[in-house]
């Protein structure tokens, strides 16, 4: 099979091998997906350049990428053969493991292969193992939304338009925050604040009549704590899956502790399996009924690995980078 592997970290360009390899046989307990897309996440391109602190190359080669989707073509010891032929989305391909979706094929845990509607386009799946999953989980982690308030910040990002569009689907009034016009459209949510040119926490209070809001899904825990701290209700909750403008930032805690703030930081590889498997049911249901809708940035073909994982690393894509194989 082809695939795309590296052997030690580094630049996109230099490190990435487009090759040949044994297609890989599924274990017990395992599937064999051939591929049909491969998303590549910000944790993909920082794992392969070594940014991660204390970062060592956990494998001799790593074949990179943890979501994607495919056809299953085999079944391993003790997996209903029924499961062949199914399409499927897949999580976590890439997470401790040597072999990711960057390639023609991926043997892995049959439960990591979601079946997924007809309906619904391979480079669209290819966004849901980290984005799709990260949105449920910081929208829903602290129970129903219906008739809350929801600040998603960053909502044109990948995982923060997946939460706009679940938190609504949840019925929560939904506000974000956006650097430009084209990118709030680009969040489908119709509430939105120009964190550039506005004070974001006394614009949260003019839309909710001083009340402010129920919850925030932040993209950089560090940057928002202090809009949180003035726009965030008395026993809101803080859903936080990253802080890269800070990666240690000083907790307020006092502040946070007289508002009964619940600070709740995440991370979607480690989610258990009953609270993902009630994600995937959502989102299963979502697809069905083509509530969501997606926004891959597709790429073709396995030899453009490095020019996706560089577009990636630039910014300034709205969408989720997808590589079709």
């Amino acid at each position: 099979m082809k695939a795309v592997w590296y052997e030690r970290f580094g630049e996109a360009e230099e490190v990435l091998i487009v090759g040949e390899m044994a297609t890989p046989t599924p274990a017990s307990g395992e599937v064999l997906v051939r591929l049909a897309a491969t998303g590549v996440n910000p944790s993909d391109v920082k794992l392969r350049a070594g940014a991660r602190p204390g970062a060592e190359m956990a494998f001799p080669r790593i074949i990179p990428h943890s979501d994607g989707a495919g056809v299953i073509e085999a079944v391993g010891e003790g997996i209903d053969p029924s499961r062949v032929g199914a399409r499927v989305w897949i999580w976590n391909a890439g997470w401790q493991r040597a072999f990711g979706t960057a390639a023609d094929y991926v043997a892995l845990p049959s439960e990591q292969a979601v079946t997924m509607p007809d309906c619904v386009a391979f480079a669209d799946a290819a966004c849901f193992g980290i984005p799709a999953v990260t949105g449920w989980y910081s929208v829903f982690a602290d129970g129903p939304v219906e008739g809350k308030t929801i600040l998603v910040t960053g909502g044109a990002g990948a995982v923060g338009r997946y939460a706009c569009q679940m938190a609504a689907l949840g019925g929560a009034r939904v506000i974000t925050t956006v650097s430009s016009a084209e990118k709030a459209a680009h969040s489908t949510c119709h509430e939105w604040i120009n964190y550039r040119d506005t004070d974001v926490s006394e614009a949260i209070l003019d839309l909710t009549g001083g009340d402010g809001v129920d919850r925030i899904v932040e993209v950089d825990f560090a940057a928002g704590q202090d809009t949180a701290l003035r726009a965030l209700k008395p026993g809101g909750v803080i859903a936080s899956y990253a802080s890269a403008s800070e990666m240690a930032p000083t907790l307020q805690f006092y502040p946070l502790m007289f508002r009964n703030i619940t600070l709740r930081m995440l991370i979607v590889y480690l989610l258990d399996a009953r609270t993902r498997r009630k994600g995937e049911a959502q989102i299963t249901k979502w697809l069905e009924a083509g509530a969501l809708s997606h926004a891959p940035v597709i790429i073709k073909g396995l030899d453009q690995a490095a020019v996706a994982h560089d577009r990636v690393a630039s910014g300034g894509k709205l969408g989720t980078v997808v590589v079709t194989i």
